[in-house]
C-alpha cells in the first residue's frame, strides 16, 4: 500500500504512520462490505482524517471507486476514474462557505449512488469526515439514515459498499446511538509505538520523545500544536485554553469538580457528578465520557490503556489529551 504524504504543519509534510490495525480493519470491511455505516468518533486531532485518506488509497488499490469528503474544510479526494464525479465535487468545494459544506455532504452520497447505478460500479466506498459539524448536529440522524439507505436500497446491485463517517463532535455519539442505523466505533490517540514513528519524522531541534508523549498522549494534532508553538508547552496550553473558551465564570462555577477531574477524570463518572458540567466538557471536546471497554473489536485501531493518569486517561472518562487537561489547570490557576 502506498503511504500518503500528509500535511503536519505549514511547509511540513509527514508520511502516514502506524494505524496498522485500523488499516487492516478497512481491508476486512472491503471484503464483506459494511452492513451499517461505521461512525467513528474520538479526540480532536487523533488521526481520523489521516486514517480516512489512507483508507481511500487502500480501497482504490482493492478495486473500489472511493470518494472521501470533508465538508467542513471543503476538501475531497475522488479515487475513481469517473472524471465527472471529481468535477462535480470540485465545483461544490468552490462554492461559498455554507453552501459548499452542504453540497459536498450531499454529493458524497449522490456520487456513490451514481457510481453504483449509472456507472455500474460494483465496489464503492464513501468516506465522510466531520460532516456533522458541517451540516449541523440537528441533521446528524437524518444524514446517517441516508448513508444506511445507500447500503440497503442501492440503485443497482453491487458486490461491496464501504461507508464510514468520522467525527470529533462528542454530542453526536448520543444522537446516533439512539437508533440502529449505524455502528459507532471509537478511535483513540496513537499508540506509543506509532507516535514514535510520527515523531521521528519531525525535524530537529525538538524535545525528547518522552516529554512529547507526556504532553500529547499520542495525539498528532497536539504534537503539531506544540511544534508550531516552538515546542513551548506554555504557549500551546495558552492557545488551547483560549480556543476552548474557558471563561472565569465557567471555571468558578465548576471549580471543585474541575480540580478533582484534572487529578482523576473518573471523578466525573461518580453518581453525584453534575450532568451539566459533563455535557459542557463533552460539547467543548475536552473529555471523552463513557470510554468503551478496551475489547479490541470495539475500537478502530488500538484502544487506550485501561488507566493512565499521567496522560489523563481513567477507566470511564479521559481528557482528550494531556494538553486539554493542562488548559483547564491553567484556567483554574488564573482564576484563583
Amino acid at each position: 500500500m502506498r503511504r500518503l504524504k500528509l500535511s503536519f504543519a505549514p511547509r511540513l509534510e509527514v508520511e502516514f504512520a502506524d494505524r496498522e490495525r485500523g488499516i487492516q480493519q478497512v481491508s476486512e470491511w472491503a471484503e464483506r462490505g459494511t452492513r451499517f455505516p461505521i461512525v467513528v468518533f474520538g479526540p480532536e486531532g487523533c488521526g481520523k482524517t489521516a486514517w480516512l485518506k489512507q483508507s481511500a488509497e487502500l480501497l482504490r488499490e482493492r478495486g473500489f471507486d472511493a470518494v472521501y469528503v470533508d465538508p467542513l474544510r471543503r476538501d475531497f479526494v475522488a479515487r475513481t476514474d469517473v472524471g465527472e464525479i471529481a468535477g462535480r465535487l470540485a465545483e461544490a468545494a468552490a462554492e461559498a462557505i455554507g453552501v459548499a459544506q452542504l453540497k459536498l455532504a450531499t454529493l458524497a452520497i449522490d456520487a456513490a449512488k451514481e457510481l453504483v447505478g449509472r456507472w455500474g460500479r460494483k465496489r464503492v466506498a464513501v468516506l465522510v469526515d466531520e460532516v456533522f459539524q458541517a451540516i449541523g448536529l440537528d441533521k446528524a440522524e437524518t444524514y446517517v439514515k441516508s448513508l444506511l439507505n445507500l447500503i440497503e436500497y442501492p440503485p443497482a446491485s453491487y458486490e461491496s459498499i464501504v461507508v464510514i463517517a468520522a467525527t470529533s463532535e462528542g454530542a453526536t455519539r448520543e444522537k446516533i446511538g439512539r437508533h440502529l442505523w449505524a455502528l459507532p466505533r471509537p478511535m483513540w490517540n496513537m499508540s506509543r509505538e506509532g507516535f514514535e514513528q510520527l515523531y521521528r519524522q519531525l525535524p530537529d531541534p525538538k524535545p525528547g520523545v518522552e516529554d512529547a508523549w507526556r504532553l500529547t498522549g499520542g495525539n498528532p494534532r497536539a504534537l503539531s500544536l506544540l511544534h508550531q508553538a516552538g515546542w513551548s508547552a506554555e504557549r500551546a496550553v495558552a492557545d488551547l485554553a483560549e480556543a476552548k473558551g474557558l471563561a472565569p465564570s465557567f471555571v468558578e462555577k465548576w471549580r471543585r469538580w474541575l480540580e478533582e477531574a484534572v487529578e482523576d477524570p473518573d471523578a466525573l463518572w461518580r453518581a453525584d457528578a453534575p450532568e451539566e458540567l459533563v455535557g459542557e466538557l463533552v460539547a467543548r471536546n475536552l473529555i471523552v465520557y463513557n470510554v468503551y471497554d478496551r475489547e479490541s473489536w470495539l475500537w478502530i485501531d488500538q484502544p487506550p490503556p485501561e488507566r493512565d493518569l499521567e496522560i489523563g486517561v481513567g477507566n470511564h472518562v479521559a481528557w482528550q489529551t494531556p494538553l486539554h487537561r493542562e488548559a483547564v489547570k491553567r484556567a483554574l490557576e488564573k482564576t484563583k
